[in-house]
Formats: C-alpha cells, sequence, structure tokens
C-alpha cells in the first residue's frame, strides 16, 4: 500500500474526476475513504482531530496488530489518475450543459446535447445519461405494468444499442475506463457474465478509484474459483476489493483480516467499522457489532446507510428500548430512505404489531424493489401472521434477487414445514445450510424436520443436532434433544452422557426449569441403575428442592438405593397390624 499522502493525493483527484461524470456513488464512497485517512494535526482544528479520535477506540478494539501505522505492500502501479481528455475544451461547453441535464435528471435532454462530441469524457456521459434514461423507463413500465412489487420481464430498452456502441468503441482501442464500465454493467443485466467480468477487470485495471466498477465485479465473483481467477493489478484498491468480496463468500475471517490491515492506513474510515461489523454479524458476535454501531452513530449521527443490520441486532437482543430510539432517530433524519422503513418494521415486529411491520417493509420494497433484507424480513413477518402463501413468495422473490441469501432459504424450510410438507422443508433447510454451515439453527431445523412422523429418520436427526451443538447453540436445544433421542433408542451411556452435559451448561448459565428436572431424574434413575449410588443421592437430593412429582420419585429412588445398599427389605412398621 501506498503512504497515507499518496492514498490523499489520488482519491481527491479521483473525487472530482468521479463527480464530473456523475458517478457520485463512487465519488462519495471516495470521499469517504479521504475523510478516513489520518490527517497531520497540525493542519487541522482542534474540532476536526477530535472527530477523528472518536473513531479510534473501535480500531484498536478489533486490530490485532497495532505495530505499524502503514503496512506495506506493493507499490500502486498508477501514482495518479489522470485522463486524457479532461482538461478538453473543445466540447467543453456542451459537456458542462449535459452534465446540468443529468444533474437534474433530464437524461435524454443531456445525452442530445452530446450527440455530436467525440471525446471519450462526452461519449461516456451521452451514454450513461441514456443507460439511466432506459433505467427510469424500466421502472415506470414495470410499475404500470405489474405494479411496485409486481414481477416483470421489462428490461432496458436502451441496452442493446449502447452494447453495440460500447463493443464496437473497445475494439477500436477508444473507450476509456469509465466506458468500459458501463459496458460491463450492460453486459452484466444482459447476462453475458464471462465478458462482463473481463470488461470490468479492463475497467479497474486501467482506472483503479471507481468503486462502482468494482462494486460490479464483485457481484458476478459468486465462486472463490472465480475471484482467483481474476487477473487484477496490484492497487490498494484491490485489497478493499478482496475484503467486500471474501464477506461476499462467506469467508469473514479473511475478510476481517483485510479491514484489519487497511485500517494501518484507512484508520477512521467509517466504511471499514461498518463492513467489519457486517463480518461479526455473520459471525453472530452481537455485542461487538453492537459497540462498532454505537460508535459510529456518534461520529456520524444522522447516518442511515447500514443502520437496517443494526435494527437486526438489536432485534434478536430484544432491546425495545434502543431499537425505539433509532427508529425515531432514522424517521426524523429520513424517513424515505428504504433503510429507513425496514428499521421501522422491525421495531413493529419487535412490538408484536405484525401487520404495520408487513406494511413498512412493503414501503420500502416500493423504494427499492430489489432490496433484499425487506422481503426477507416480510416473509418472516407472513410467517407469524400464520399466511404461508404470502411468506413463500415474500422468500422466493429474495432468493431470486441474491440466490446466495442463506436467510431466505431458511425462511422458505419454516414456511414449507407448517404447512406439513417436511420433505420440502429439508430440501431448503439443506441449501440454506450449505450457505451457512455454522448456523445452529438450520441444523436443528433440519433435525426436527427427520424427527417428523412422515420421515422418522432418528439417526439424521441425531447428525444434525451434533453439529448444531458443535456451532455455539445458543438456544440450548441441541443438547437436550441428544439426550431425549439416545434415551429413545435405549442408548443409556449416551443419553447420559448428553444429559449430563446439558446439566453442567444450564449449571453455567444459572438456568432452572423442565429440562433440568428431566435431566436430573434420567441421571439419577440411569446412575442408580449403575450402581453409582453415591453420585445418584446426589442427583436425587437436588431434585427434593421441587415441589412436583419429581421429588416423590426421588424420595423413592433413594429409599430403593438404601434398601439395595442395606441388603435388607425396607420395613415400614405403619403397615404392621398392632
Amino acid at each position: 500500500m501506498g503512504t497515507k499522502e499518496s492514498c490523499r493525493n489520488e482519491l481527491r483527484i479521483a473525487i472530482r474526476q468521479l463527480s464530473d461524470r456523475c458517478l457520485y456513488s463512487a465519488s462519495k464512497w471516495a470521499s469517504e475513504q479521504l475523510v478516513g485517512i489520518e490527517q497531520d494535526p497540525a493542519k487541522f482544528t482542534p474540532s476536526h482531530t477530535r472527530f477523528q479520535r472518536g473513531s479510534s477506540s473501535i480500531r484498536r478494539r478489533f486490530r490485532t496488530n497495532e505495530s505499524a501505522s502503514t503496512p506495506i505492500a506493493g507499490v500502486s502501479y498508477v501514482s495518479t489518475p489522470v485522463l486524457e481528455d479532461d482538461n478538453d475544451a473543445v466540447d467543453s461547453d456542451f459537456y458542462l450543459l449535459a452534465k446540468s441535464y443529468l444533474d437534474c435528471r433530464e437524461y435524454r435532454r443531456a445525452a442530445h446535447v452530446l450527440r455530436d462530441q467525440t471525446s471519450k469524457k462526452a461519449v461516456f456521459l451521452r451514454c450513461y445519461a441514456l443507460y439511466l434514461a432506459g433505467e427510469k423507463r424500466k421502472e415506470e413500465e414495470m410499475i404500470e405494468l405489474e405494479g411496485p412489487l409486481g414481477k416483470s420481464d421489462v428490461v432496458n430498452r436502451e441496452s442493446v444499442s449502447l452494447e453495440r456502441e460500447l463493443s464496437t468503441l473497445r475494439k477500436n482501442g477508444s473507450i476509456d475506463p469509465f466506458g468500459l464500465y458501463l459496458y460491463g454493467l450492460v453486459l452484466k443485466e444482459k447476462g453475458v457474465e464471462n465478458l462482463a467480468r473481463t470488461v470490468l477487470v479492463e475497467s479497474v485495471n486501467s482506472y483503479p478509484w471507481n468503486w462502482n466498477a468494482w462494486s460490479e465485479l464483485q457481484s458476478l465473483c459468486t465462486t472463490s474459483e472465480t475471484l482467483n481467477s481474476l487477473n487484477l493489478n496490484n492497487h490498494w484498491m484491490k485489497d478493499f476489493f478482496l475484503a467486500g468480496a471474501y464477506q461476499e463468500l462467506r469467508m469473514h475471517n479473511e475478510s476481517l483480516a483485510k479491514y484489519e490491515y487497511l485500517q494501518g492506513t484507512f484508520s477512521f474510515s467509517n466504511y471499514i467499522q461498518a463492513q467489519i461489523a457486517k463480518a461479526q454479524y455473520s459471525l453472530r458476535e452481537f455485542e461487538q457489532v453492537e459497540v462498532i454501531f454505537e460508535e459510529l452513530l456518534r461520529n456520524d449521527p444522522y447516518r442511515v446507510e447500514d443502520m437496517d443490520m443494526y435494527s437486526n441486532v438489536l432485534y434478536a437482543k430484544e432491546c425495545f428500548s434502543a431499537l425505539s430510539y433509532l427508529a425515531h432517530r432514522v424517521f426524523l433524519t429520513d424517513k424515505y430512505r428504504p433503510e429507513s422503513c425496514c428499521i421501522i418494521g422491525n421495531y413493529y415486529s419487535l412490538k408484536g404489531q405484525h401487520e404495520k411491520s408487513v406494511t413498512y417493509f412493503r414501503r420500502a420494497l416500493k423504494l427499492n424493489k430489489n432490496y433484499l433484507s425487506a422481503w426477507t424480513l416480510m416473509g418472516h413477518e407472513y410467517v407469524e401472521m400464520k399466511n404461508t402463501p404470502a411468506a413463500v413468495d415474500a422468500y422466493r422473490r429474495a432468493v431470486d434477487i441474491n440466490p446466495c441469501d442463506y436467510r431466505a432459504w431458511y425462511g422458505l424450510g419454516q414456511a414449507y414445514e407448517m404447512m406439513g410438507m417436511p420433505f420440502y422443508a429439508l430440501h431448503y433447510f439443506r441449501k440454506s445450510v450449505f450457505l451457512q454451515p455454522n448456523d445452529s439453527r438450520i441444523w436443528i431445523a433440519m433435525a426436527q424436520c427427520y424427527e417428523t412422523e412422515p420421515l422418522h429418520m432418528l439417526e439424521e436427526a441425531i447428525k444434525c443436532y451434533r453439529r448444531a451443538a458443535n456451532c455455539n447453540d445458543r438456544e440450548a436445544i441441541a443438547l437436550h434433544q441428544l439426550a431425549k433421542l439416545h434415551s429413545e433408542l435405549g442408548r443409556l451411556e449416551e443419553a447420559a452422557f448428553y444429559y449430563k452435559k446439558d446439566l453442567e451448561r444450564m449449571e453455567g448459565e444459572e438456568r432452572e426449569g423442565p429440562n433440568m428436572v428431566e435431566a436430573l431424574l434420567f441421571l439419577a434413575t440411569y446412575c442408580k441403575a449403575q450402581k453409582r449410588f453415591e453420585e445418584a443421592e446426589v442427583y436425587c437430593t437436588r431434585l427434593l428442592d421441587y415441589t412436583g412429582p419429581e421429588k416423590e420419585t426421588a424420595k423413592s429412588l433413594l429409599r430403593g438405593m438404601r434398601i439395595a445398599q442395606s441388603g435388607y427389605p425396607l420395613m415400614d412398621v405403619e403397615h404392621f397390624p398392632p
């Protein structure tokens, strides 16, 4: 990685170039990384340095190596973003007019102004304006034909002509990196993935500061083999790309290692902190995720991006007051953002108001039809409302958007299980567990399917419960079920082993309940049968503290053990005649 100063200079130039081409999301991303580089304290006011220092606690908490502030790697192959016709004055007046039209979302008007301009910069903006015009018309047709949430085969009508023109420009060698990015985007939407990958690699190799191009390339890397086959030049932007790609491929530890490396230069990047939170969320480290998001909100109080994930954590932890505060906060900040609607939907779901929750998830989807989380969460709400057909439809829409979303496959399994179709449920649970093999909930759901009457495959259920027990079973189901199943199958030694482990876990968590009573009763009976009377007596003595029938059972077991130990029958004088 280059020095902090070289990264800073590259980003400053790139931000202007990206904004000049109306690639505003890429420009915003680059600007956030620019501010994320630690500044020279001598050049800034105390208030500015205080703002940056606020993020450092997260960096200290999650970094494993603090020794090097700027990690050393390969040298950037491009020192500064230089484009040959950035200062071309021939068509600059027309370009400025077209850009102003595009800023006002008058896309066809912008393209028309540039119809006779031939510079690479003007050609890109004209093609990009046509692409956006096609996207706008596509959205309008989808609503007209199918409604805001309906399925539709409507396509961007400009794609064919754009593909033809951009392909010709590429063959002639008269296309710039931004044109290559747009060409890759068109190819991807057409489904020509191999060529799209090749073109996007050409784009990022020649101009690595366009985060939009990296994001599109990342979405085409659905396997580690595909990722490893990319011929990417060495640049610090490649590390951002790899960190994100690893996360999408569920290589969370590798992703975390990359982000920790990048924090050596981008010490105060809110983007990196949010990505670390996402990786920790996938690893179900909710406490750490909550700490990161609290810090993010302190540094960036009007942030809405990624806050839907924070709301998922608060929902899972049942932190009602914190979720209520977050929902109120995003409502006041920007209530018509899809993320805001999703957060408010989670809030109503936690309150048990599932109809209101669905209303907000639907609102999120009207704002962004491809908002994956909203489809999945809406499916969960329909499951709660026992509306399984609607739940199945929502989950299917989610997997259509992203076939690698394990939550949607898991939801489909749950829905079919509710409909009494365990074979279908197992099919979807298997898809889910393939994508998320360390989630105990999915293994438990599969085991419960195997236990149902139509299947009654207890050996398979035992295998699944074992996997769940090895995956940090937070719901504390697997050990108890393993003990019960082994007991049903007459494997008393194995049953005793799992009952004892379950008992130790409950003692460690200071939990009482019917599972503890069941474990104590079984272990007392088993130890008595094995003539381990002292151990059995300990379990029976603990049962005497309860008031139900288990107390009488424990008394009976104790009397039986005393008979066995004394060698004489127990005489109850009350039963002798006077």
